[in-house]
């Protein structure tokens, strides 16, 4: 038996399969764009295509976001696009980056490998604000003038309440979102887990 206090309640139409990692990375990247006010006409950038990252992607967009996706492969651009990104910037080519100078309201960090926050900081326009939600095992080497001449902040986020899962869980229900995934027969997790490795997603 469970208590109904720790039940949560699946849109019918969801996909469970899809629904399963809403749980985690769902809820991840829902709650800071909650937090932080995104809503229509705000313009959002998502560091990273992975699993957070994808799930993001659709918030964002859902949302009403203009949203700009900031990755290391062009591979991930036709990716980005059906996720509803406006846009994609390869975040190795200074030209694109330094055009979005100073314009953001709000980025997500996705990303857990080592990577220089602070090119992303100066993205952020007055008052914007930066979410980590990748864990780097290395500390991120944060330059102070990046915050405090536009009032910038930078912040963390992990998986929240009950309340707020559910919040998001409906939210998925109306638009429509699940995370995409591969299922697999669970002969295969050894060879899955290799190809985790390889970033074969």
């Amino acid at each position: 038996m469970v208590k109904d206090h720790f039940v949560l309640h699946v849109p019918s139409k969801l996909n469970l399969a899809g629904v399963a990692p809403l749980l985690c990375a769902g809820i991840t990247t829902y709650s800071p764009m909650r937090h932080w006010g995104i809503t229509n006409g705000k313009k959002v950038g998502i560091v990273g295509l992975g699993g957070l990252g994808h799930m993001a992607v659709k918030f964002a967009h859902a949302l009403g976001a203009y949203v700009v996706v900031f990755t290391t492969s062009q591979n991930k651009k036709d990716d980005a696009v059906r996720l509803g990104a406006d846009e994609i910037v390869v975040s190795h080519n200074a030209d694109e980056m330094k055009k979005h100078a100073y314009s953001f309201d709000f980025i997500l960090d996705t990303v857990s490998a080592e990577h220089d926050i602070n090119a992303y900081i100066q993205l952020l326009r007055r008052d914007g604000n930066i979410t980590l939600v990748g864990a780097p095992d290395k500390p991120h080497a944060i330059s102070a003038f990046g915050l405090l001449f536009q009032r910038r902040s930078i912040s963390g986020s992990i998986i929240v309440s009950l309340a707020e899962t559910q919040e998001m869980l409906d939210f998925c229900g109306k638009h429509n979102i699940t995370a995409d995934v591969e299922v697999i027969p669970i002969q295969k997790v050894n060879e899955a887990y290799d190809r985790m490795l390889k970033s074969d997603v």
